[in-house]
């Protein structure tokens, strides 16, 4: 049976499916956003391979990918100082693919929940009312 091929489009799919991701653009480059942070993008920077997806992960993550998947895995100059982790879409498997993505998507959005104090899937889109509500009397 021949391997499934991971494209952006797979990538898109994958990304959409996860709560509160939205496509944007971030470089003229398309990207996924978690609650409007940067999740993955096409790596565009003159150093990365054709084909490469930046996604976020954070840097000890990073460190083992590349060493126990260097063919599917790297990192240029570029990159090292940002928590992304550069992959090489024809290499990838999609169930891996999908790990990867629901671990940047939770990466993504940690921050955001445990500031807003409410679940990242539970939290709707628009800003939060600062102002106390009046009393009827």
């Amino acid at each position: 049976m021949p391997k499934k091929k991971v494209d952006f489009d797979c990538v898109r799919t994958i990304a959409l499916d996860l709560a509160h991701v939205e496509e944007s653009i971030t470089y003229r480059s398309p990207c996924f956003k978690a609650l409007g942070k940067l999740m993955a993008c096409i790596a565009i920077h003159k150093s990365a391979e054709p084909d490469t997806l930046a996604v976020r992960v954070d840097f000890d993550s990073r460190a083992a990918m590349i060493e126990e998947a260097p063919d599917i895995y790297y990192l240029t100059d570029h990159y090292v100082n940002y928590p992304f982790v550069l992959v090489r879409m024809n290499r990838i498997e999609p169930q891996a693919l999908k790990d990867l993505l629901g671990m940047a998507w939770r990466l993504s959005t940690t921050k955001i929940a445990k500031i807003t104090k409410t679940p990242a899937r539970k939290r709707t889109a628009g800003p939060v009312s600062k102002q106390k509500p009046r009393s009827r009397t």
